[in-house]
């Protein structure tokens, strides 16, 4: 074990795997090296989620794995999401963390780092402010996280969307957007590392640029990075809030050919009464009137969603009404989570009625439903011809993904053939599975050929 090197385990969703990406950027930039066992390293660092309590249980037990087996010349920082909203909570809980840095201010991991590895200290080192910073201190890092071809890159961070189940707003604080030349310089980067797919994220797409002052902010940015990246091949959407689609968005996404046409818009339910309870957008007109019109405008639209079940008071009614939604909007793919009861949130006085086992019933219900769904619209593509970009061959197969199919959450396509990792190639697709399509190489490439 050298006196440089790092160890850092990355829990929870994209966003978070961006900080950590960006945190180990900066520790590079310090000197430290990353190595893959935690026993060599100088350093052990784990970036939490805290968002529901599964992925709470998860980073207690991380942490205390590693609190558990380190050394005595080995320093443990927790860092992320859990540690924001239990800061003092967690190092009672693990005993052995030498800091504590929440997601506020995580560009400020090396001198963190540095004042924990200063001598001993009676109580962890707590760096937790409470003002978001995302879009400050620009040059410290880069805001991306690179999978092979496809990268990741945050163009906001924190909401400032009310609704009642959800601790981000509590973890993250309001929305803080990054400036578009920021966004712009680093797509350029990624675009000159051989990134093939840049997949935006956010806690709220939809609301990027309103704390700047721009209208429209997301619809004007992806005009400004289509226009300065232009050939970036794909690039992709993701986490839209219902209710701010607007014209124009719909109209960037149809004509500017490098975005996909894909969406990923978290509905969570379809019964007024239980949006109105989430605090949720809860006109089911515009819903059907926004999907109906992107659909229109948008060609091969591939539309991702999520919903809840069991929220504080469903009834068997309400999430009927939920079914019937998902039934008769034939999402391209759809999730589906049982409530998980936060406290802090504004739905705690509502407590977890719900009985588990029904939450259970009503889950599996509704993705029973929704694998159906899937299948029947993956077999209109048999006999198509997909556009994928490659990630994988072995064994003869090449295995990518196709523009309906964000990494992570969607599905496959399994192409007999050779293909080089990175390539995009057209795949004409042979069969269906609910989740995967499988195909073989094609002649001419094409986003999509009837």
């Amino acid at each position: 074990m050298t006196k440089q090197t790092f160890h850092l385990v990355s829990l929870g969703c994209s966003k978070n795997t961006v900080d950590s990406d960006s945190m180990a950027q900066l520790l590079s930039r310090e000197g430290y090296r990353f190595v893959e066992d935690p026993a060599k390293a100088s350093v052990l660092i784990v970036n939490t989620c805290g968002f529901i309590g599964p992925a709470k249980d998860e980073s207690y037990r991380v942490l205390g794995e590693l609190a558990k087996a380190k050394r005595k010349n080995q320093t443990l920082i927790a860092a992320g999401c859990l540690t924001q909203r239990y800061g003092v909570e967690v190092a009672k809980r693990v005993p052995g963390i030498d800091a504590i840095i929440g997601t506020r201010r995580w560009m400020d991991i090396a001198q963190v780092v540095s004042d924990a590895r200063k001598g001993k200290h009676p109580e962890p080192i707590y760096h937790l402010p409470d003002a978001p910073t995302v879009g400050t201190d620009e040059r410290d890092a880069m805001r991306v996280s690179v999978t092979g071809p496809s990268a990741y890159l945050k163009i906001a961070d924190g909401c400032r969307r009310p609704c009642a189940f959800c601790a981000i707003p509590l973890i993250k604080g309001t929305a803080v957007s990054r400036p578009v030349e920021s966004i712009v310089r680093e797509a350029r980067t990624l675009r000159d590392n051989g990134v093939r797919e840049l997949i935006l994220i956010a806690q709220d797409s939809t609301d990027y640029g309103h704390d700047l002052g721009m209208k429209d902010g997301l619809a004007t940015m992806l005009e400004q990075l289509t226009d300065s990246v232009p050939d970036m091949d794909w690039i992709r959407i993701m986490y839209a809030y219902p209710g701010y689609v607007t014209d124009r968005l719909i109209e960037v996404m149809a004509t500017r050919k490098q975005i996909l046409p894909y969406l990923d818009i978290p509905l969570q339910h379809a019964h007024p009464k239980t949006l109105y309870r989430m605090k949720r957008p809860s006109n089911m007109e515009w819903v059907y009137k926004t999907l109906g019109k992107m659909r229109a405008n948008i060609k091969d639209l591939a539309i991702r969603t999520t919903f809840i079940v069991g929220y504080p008071g469903e009834t068997e009614e309400e999430f009927q009404a939920l079914y019937d939604f998902v039934e008769e909007m034939r999402f391209d793919r759809a999730g589906a989570f049982q409530f998980s009861f936060e406290p802090e949130t504004t739905s705690a006085p509502l407590g977890d009625p719900v009985p588990a086992e029904v939450k259970q019933e009503r889950h599996d219900r509704l993705m029973e439903l929704q694998q159906n769904i899937s299948l029947q619209v993956n077999q209109t593509y048999v006999g198509k011809t997909l556009d994928v970009l490659v990630e994988g061959f072995d064994n003869g197969i090449s295995v990518g993904r196709s523009y309906r199919d964000a990494p992570e959450v969607d599905g496959y396509v399994i192409v007999e053939g050779k293909a080089e990792v990175g390539d995009i190639v057209p795949a004409r697709i042979t069969g269906a599975f609910a989740y995967d399509l499988t195909g073989s190489l094609a002649e001419q490439p094409g986003l999509i050929k009837l």
